[in-house]
């Protein structure tokens, strides 16, 4: 007997849409995820990020470690009172897994897209 009911997809549940939003907004934009990933190994300052980052400016780095802080993916800690090291807390080391996916997966695309000659 072939079943003709819908059956709702779990992909498609507003608390999965709801999560899925809540982690794209506390990690997206175009430099977020690449900030985290500086400070996967170790704690870093403001310089270290900014020259480890190409093209970001010193304005949208400030901003971007702030959203970081509220979300509570880093921490801001102060040595002197001119001098702070940013590094991730627990629960932003915990993105480690999909960064490095990300970053297989991004590997993967640019071959792709390198090898289809568009």
């Amino acid at each position: 007997m072939k079943k003709t009911e819908h059956t709702e997809c779990p992909l498609q549940t507003s608390k999965v849409l709801l999560s899925i939003g809540d982690a794209l907004e506390a990690v997206s934009g175009k430099w977020r995820i690449k900030i985290i990933a500086v400070l996967l190994d170790e704690p870093k300052r403001f310089r270290e990020i900014s020259l480890l980052i190409n093209n970001i400016t010193d304005r949208m780095l400030s901003i971007e470690l702030k959203k970081l802080e509220i979300n509570l993916l880093v921490k801001r800690t102060s040595k002197y009172s001119s001098q702070a090291d940013y590094e991730l807390t627990e629960h932003g080391r915990s993105l480690k897994p999909l960064i490095v996916e990300l970053m297989s997966w991004g590997e993967m695309h640019r071959e792709k897209i390198i090898e289809s000659g568009i």
